[in-house]
Parts: structure tokens; sequence; C-alpha cells
């Protein structure tokens, strides 16, 4: 006769219907295997401890889940089941393997230590010195896994567009993670969070794999893995994708961006992205917005740079704006130029230059609303450290470069300016008609290349 010993617990089963349709209890059922051994023994309260050896399989009747082991022990007191050596726990949406497990009775949750692997149905995996696993129940309508001890998760991210791609894979290491249903991830102490596009980093994180959201706090960092670079840094930052591509990573507050071309800090700041490449930055919040390239700030309330493919092509600065930029090739001072309005937008050549740079070159800034600037250019008469300083004032005042270079500045309505040149010394082999020491005077004429 082949003894089936029938233990009445709480294992619940975790499925996909409501609530109310959850067994609130099962039955174990333990058939033989070859080769198993089992003892019997009360104790002094006439609770019955049960204890197995040379392999044990055990199924909650009518649940579809199994446990599997070397050996196990049950103590009715404690409402414990304890199995040792090879232990598989299995069921529809979970796959439990590690070198001991423990399961609880009073709150329905699994204890798993020794190299841990917890494989859902859609292929996400956990590894980890130990996990708990707490079931679904009346009472707990998700399901939840916790791991200390530094463990990795390995997120599968299906292709929802139906074009048949293949699965990507998103890997989360942390102190301590926390897995919620299908699709929460909770993680705590040194997290790093690896994408094919992105690497990520902070202290704590949230992940959504439902709304394809992830949300970084405390020194985050997100760092793009793309073509060309860039790295994103804030006081929490949330990461957005649509069909496993990212589209939207915003970081808010102390918001700094920086990419080969752009420098960004704002309370805020939006980046949309594109085929793994920087497409659009915009900046704001309760401070000012400040964008730095290799030759040139601009700051506002806030500001939007259009960047296709990674390269800045428009920058608009909106709100008292201020710009300011190395003066044109050739000329030497210590002030930059520089320009304020309303509104500024610079314009820049997107074609790959010949310099070494190989950054794209301005093309035109125009200053809108009680426009005011100030440039140097290059003396053709004097010396190099002293240029021609031009300062003009209008409504709109637009300045078209070639090469680097001023070419033409357009002046529109109330427009007014002053154009100083060092003047040369023409008194040379003349008599002097003023004493050696006397000092250039510099000589005021009408603004060039201005037209009203």
């Amino acid at each position: 006769m082949k003894p089936i010993l029938l233990v009445l617990c709480s294992l619940l089963f975790v499925s996909t219907v409501d609530a109310q349709n959850v067994p609130r209890s099962c039955d174990l059922d333990f058939p033989n295997r070859t080769g198993t051994r089992a003892w019997f023994r009360e104790d002094g309260t006439g609770n019955r401890n049960s204890f197995w050896g040379g392999g044990i399989v055990a199924h909650c009747i009518g649940q579809g889940n199994t446990l599997i082991a070397d050996s196990a022990e049950y103590y009715g007191a404690q409402g414990m089941l304890h199995l040792v050596g090879n232990v598989h726990y299995t069921e529809p949406r979970l796959t439990v393997d590690s070198r001991t497990m423990t399961y609880y009775q009073t709150d329905d949750h699994l204890h798993a230590e020794g190299d841990v692997v917890a494989v859902r149905s859609n292929g996400s995996t956990l590894r980890g010195p130990r996990a708990d696993y707490y079931r679904r129940t009346p009472q707990r309508p998700q399901t939840r896994m916790f791991a200390p001890g530094r463990p990795q998760v390995t997120l599968v991210q299906k292709d929802t567009t139906g074009r048949g791609k293949p699965p990507d894979t998103a890997h989360v290491v942390a102190n301590q993670i926390t897995m919620q249903g299908d699709s929460l991830v909770y993680a705590s102490g040194r997290v790093q969070i690896t994408r094919p596009d992105l690497l990520a980093t902070g202290d704590s994180a949230f992940m959504d794999s439902g709304r394809d959201f992830a949300r970084l706090m405390r020194e985050p960092l997100v760092k793009g893995l793309g073509s060309q670079a860039f790295t994103l840094t804030g006081g929490v930052i949330d990461v957005y994708s649509k069909n496993r591509q990212l589209e939207r990573v915003v970081a808010t507050p102390s918001g700094h961006a920086l990419s080969k071309d752009l420098e960004l800090v704002a309370d805020t700041i939006d980046l949309r992205i594109q085929n793994n490449q920087l497409q659009r930055a915009i900046a704001w919040g309760k401070g000012r917005a400040r964008a730095v390239s290799p030759e040139r700030e601009i700051v506002a309330d806030s500001i939007d740079a259009i960047m296709p493919g990674q390269r800045v092509r428009e920058v608009r600065a909106l709100r008292n704006a201020y710009a300011e930029s190395n003066p044109d090739s050739g000329v030497v001072s210590t002030q930059r130029d520089w320009m304020r309005g309303d509104t500024i937008v610079a314009r820049f050549d997107t074609l790959v230059g010949t310099d070494t740079a190989n950054r794209p070159r301005i093309r035109e800034i125009v200053a809108e609303g009680n426009a005011r600037s100030f440039y140097q250019m290059k003396n053709s008469k004097g010396l190099q450290t002293q240029p021609t300083v031009n300062y003009v004032r209008g409504r709109i005042i637009d300045i078209i470069f070639e090469d680097r270079k001023v070419s033409t500045v357009t002046v529109t309505e109330k427009a007014t300016g002053v154009l100083i040149e060092p003047a040369t010394d023409s008194a040379a082999g003349k008599p002097r008609t003023a004493p050696a020491q006397a000092k250039p005077r510099p000589q005021a004429k009408p603004p060039t290349g201005i037209r009203r």
C-alpha cells in the first residue's frame, strides 16, 4: 500500500482570476517516489511532525503547483514546511530554484536561500542569495517577492508592435529588490539599471514595465548609450519608453544635461529621444535655464534646443534672454560678445564641418523685444588687441554669420547704435602736435552694416 499523507494547509495558488476565486486552503499530496523514506513523530502537545528523505514531490491538489526536494520536514506546531537540497518550486506563472526553502503557513509565503533563481512566465528572472515570495491571497491581491543581498533582476520587454522583433532585456542590480505582481519593481541601495539604450544609476528606483516607466531617486544619473552619448542628472529622474524604445527622460529639480554639442542646466530638464539619439532638450523652472556650448552661453527663463540626430540646429531662449559668445576669430579681447532681448533664437548649420572640432557652426542669431547687442570685429588698421566695437539697439536685431564671423547686422525699428574704432597713429613722420605721452582718442562713427 502506498503511503499518502494529506496535510491541510493554506498554500494558495497564484492565478489570474478574481480574488474571490483564489482558494483559501489546499490539501498537500505527498506521493511516493522510488527510494523515498518517511518518519512521523508527535510532540508533547499532540502535534505531528513529519520527515522525508530520499527525494520528495508534493502537490497542492487542484492548484497546479509542485514542490520537489531531496528531503523535507513538516512541523505542525509552527505550521512550517522546510525543504532541503535541490529545491524546485513551480506554479503556472513562476518557478523558484534554491538549495533550501521554507513555507510559512501563517502568512502564506516561501523563503528560499542559496543560489535562488526565480523565473516568471514572461521570462523575467531574479537571481540572488535569498528571496521571500508572498503568494496571492484574497487579502493580498498581488504576489510579492523580496530579495536582499544585492540580487540581479533581468526584465524581459517583449515587442508589442506585432513586428516580430526579439525581446529586449533590462538588467537591474541593487542591494534590495522587491517585485510586485508581474510588472512592478522597487530597488534600493546602489541601484544600476542597464538597457540596450541607456545606463541608469541611483540610490533607489521604481520600474513599471506595464507602463514602460521608471523613476530614479537620490543622486540619479542616466547615460544614453547611443552613437552620441549624453548624461542627465537631477533630484529625481523619470524615464518613459514605448515599444521598448526610450522616448523621454525628465530630471527635476537641479537638472543637468550634457552632450557633445550642448550642456543644459535648469530646475527641470526634459529630453526627447528617438532611435537612441537626443532630438530635443527643453529646460525651465523656478530658476533661470542655462545652455552652454563650446563657443557660447544662453540664459533665459526657459530654453528649447532642437537637435535632430543629436546635432544642435536651433536654440530658443524665452523671456529675458541673454546670450554671450566668443568674439570672431582673429579678435583678441578679454570681453565676450553679447545680446539681450525678450526672446533670442540661435540657428546653426547642421552639416558636418571640415574643422577638427566638427561642431555645428552658428548661422544666425536673432533677438526680439527691446533687443541690444554688443559685438567686436577685427580692426584692419590697428592691433589685434584693439578690436572695433559695435553696440546697437532696436526692437529686433538679426545677426548673420559667415565662417563663424559676423557678416551683416540688421536692426528693425527704433534702431540706434554706435561703432568705435581705435585711432591709428597718423602723425608718423610729421611734426608732433601733441605731447608724446598723449594717448590716441577713439573716433565715434555711425554703425556700419546696419539697415533700418
